[in-house]
């Protein structure tokens, strides 16, 4: 016989609710972008988590949570650890290496860039733009070069970094006003940039096509950077290389990293000449 719950006298439900069945998905959230929150869950300092963690961090009931990363295991966009910890696939990294903002512009830089490191045996840098932060698409660095923050994939913020600084100078005006309003940024080894010594420093990226940023952690370096432009003459990358402090002056590293940007600007298309005379007409 089924039982039925006591009823109160005053009211027109039961006194006892029915057992939660767990959180449902937020109303009209669709699949695709419940399954990239999980894939967004993964950073840094978590690269393998396990169901419950990705569930908890995506915001996602355990059970639609188990669904989706079964179908994401399943097409290799992620791959399950002997522990039971997931990690994220090599599928997506191939798929990820079409992009060609990415892949197109590395495929062309990358034989300058090896140029450039076999002469200063540091880190050089390549990255682009992602809305409001670099993305770091190739980083060559020998066994002895110090410590750096970012490595390739990873995200790096526009206003504390050299690749960021000269990104973020070759935004267009609504783009940059957006980011320089926005309040410093409190990153660890960097001194915050307010907004007028922000503005100036643009300013002075645009001028001379030099950034540089020193920081003191995780370890005493100067980074020093350079816009690449395609054939529009937009900034489409900036190439940087990364060494210790002291090491050797910024201005001495600047025409090196300048001339191998330039190098790749050329194979791009880009037309200096050409482009500035654009510029020129543009201002009349």
């Amino acid at each position: 016989m089924t039982a039925v719950p006591e009823r109160d006298p005053d009211s027109a439900g039961p006194t006892t609710p029915a057992p939660a069945r767990g959180k449902r998905p937020k109303q009209g959230e669709p699949v695709i972008d419940r399954a990239l929150s999980l894939l967004a869950v993964f950073t840094d300092r978590r690269r393998a988590l396990t169901l419950s963690e990705m569930a908890r961090y995506a915001d996602i009931p355990a059970p639609t949570a188990l669904r989706l990363i079964a179908r994401l295991v399943a097409w290799g966009a992620l791959e399950r650890l002997d522990d039971g910890r997931y990690v994220v696939g090599v599928r997506l990294w191939e798929v990820a290496s079409l992009s060609p903002r990415g892949h197109g512009v590395r495929e062309i830089a990358l034989p300058y860039l090896e140029d450039l490191f076999e002469v200063t045996r540091h880190h050089v840098l390549l990255a682009v733009r992602d809305k409001d932060e670099a993305v770091l698409i190739e980083r060559l660095s020998s066994k002895q070069a110090t410590e750096v923050a970012y490595r390739v994939g990873g995200r790096a913020p526009l206003r504390s970094t050299a690749v960021g600084l000269v990104l973020l100078a070759g935004a267009d005006t609504a783009f940059q006003e957006a980011v320089i309003k926005q309040p410093a940024d409190e990153e660890a080894g960097v001194d915050a940039m307010p907004e007028g010594q922000l503005r100036r420093t643009l300013s002075d990226v645009r001028r001379t096509g030099v950034a540089m940023i020193r920081r003191s952690a995780p370890s005493r370096t100067v980074s020093v950077a350079s816009p690449i432009f395609d054939a529009q003459g937009a900034v489409v990358a900036a190439l940087s290389i990364v060494v210790p402090d002291g090491a050797t002056p910024p201005n001495v590293l600047a025409p090196a990293v300048q001339a191998t940007a330039r190098a790749v600007s050329r194979n791009l298309g880009f037309n200096a000449e050409a482009s500035a005379g654009v510029r020129h007409q543009a201002q009349a």
